[in-house]
């Protein structure tokens, strides 16, 4: 026997404590009896009334509370098989992480309100593969194209800026990368969303897009930052700001977010370009692009399914409280007197 609820079971605790509120009742109820007179003389004085009645209509009671406890539990009896298919699209969600990503123009800082973004977009996906790749001067696949929407966030969680070993914003090369993670055999169902402030190092992400299209993909950007630009902190290890960063020449350096590349960028795979903002509405806009989509079938496989029994258990607790009710607790054949 299988449970849907198990953790209804620990209510057969209270059994006994009913058990027990019974017999005290019953203790009780002799004290006042015995308070009022002799015990045996009150008896016969209400021969209407049965005691062994009483009892059973009790018993009754505890027994209809455990299977009705029981019930509660959802009991599964025996199963069968059913065959489960998954339907959704391939998406691969680009994040940048270099150092430009940790400017706080967007509290706490662009890399956190991304990583925010990535892991409500994962949340709402329904059926949909998904993966994630980092990028900075170079690209990485931090987790391939998947359906354990739980592992994706586990690896989600650990990313941060200076992981990459080669500094700078490889937009194209980055595209390249998750455009190689698709199957080419197909020319649809696959979708980029790259995740960005941008400012890309002279790697020209439109042809990458371009090509990106010829193999079917869309390409969904959302840019992070403002326009006005932020100084990139330098922290130490325990994550405090000890500075800004500075070019060669001793200015601080100013980074901006890059609003015309990126709607370029989604613009040549007929996809969209969105702003990342607080209450995240773009998320909403992407997912339901996406859920537009036609879908192809990801995944099959064979599910044992559990039969619930909880019915049966549900019957017999109220059989018997309507036993109970209709057993009353006079005695056959006697009447009361006065």
């Amino acid at each position: 026997m299988y449970w849907g609820s198990p953790i209804y079971l620990n209510l057969l605790l209270l059994i006994p404590g009913l058990i027990a509120f019974f017999v005290l009742m019953g203790i009780k109820k002799r004290k006042i009896i015995e308070r009022f007179g002799d015990p045996g003389l009150i008896e016969r004085l209400s021969l209407s009334k049965s005691y062994a009645k009483e009892k059973l209509r009790r018993f009754l009671i505890i027994i209809a509370a455990f299977f009705l406890i029981i019930s509660l539990a959802m009991p599964q009896i025996g199963a069968k098989l059913t065959m489960i298919k998954r339907y959704g699209v391939d998406i691969m969600i680009a994040v940048d992480i270099s150092s430009s990503m940790l400017a706080q123009d967007i509290k706490p800082s662009r890399i956190e309100k991304a990583k925010l973004e990535i892991s409500s977009f994962i949340d709402k996906l329904k059926g949909d593969r998904v993966g994630i790749l980092t990028f900075a001067g170079d690209s990485f696949m931090q987790c391939p194209l998947t359906l354990d929407y739980s592992a994706a966030k586990m690896f989600l969680s650990i990313i941060e800026p200076g992981m990459m070993p080669k500094p700078g914003t490889a937009i194209g090369g980055a595209i390249k990368t998750a455009a190689k993670s698709f199957s080419r055999k197909e020319r649809k169902h696959k979708v980029i969303v790259l995740i960005t402030d941008g400012e890309d190092h002279d790697t020209n992400p439109v042809e990458a897009s371009n090509e990106a299209k010829r193999e079917g993909i869309i390409i969904y950007t959302i840019g992070i930052g403002t326009k006005k630009g932020e100084p990139i902190p330098v922290m130490d290890e325990s994550g405090k700001v000890i500075g800004y960063k500075k070019d060669k020449g001793g200015e601080v350096v100013m980074t901006k977010l890059d609003e015309e590349a990126l709607q370029k960028i989604a613009l040549v795979t007929d996809g969209k370009y969105y702003h990342a903002t607080a209450g995240e509405f773009e998320l909403d806009s992407i997912y339901e692009e996406i859920s537009k989509m036609e879908k192809k079938e990801l995944s099959n496989r064979m599910l044992t399914q559990h039969e619930d029994r909880f019915q049966y258990f549900l019957g017999i607790a109220l059989a018997l409280l309507c036993i109970e009710f209709l057993i009353g607790d006079r005695r056959n054949g006697l009447k009361s007197k006065v």
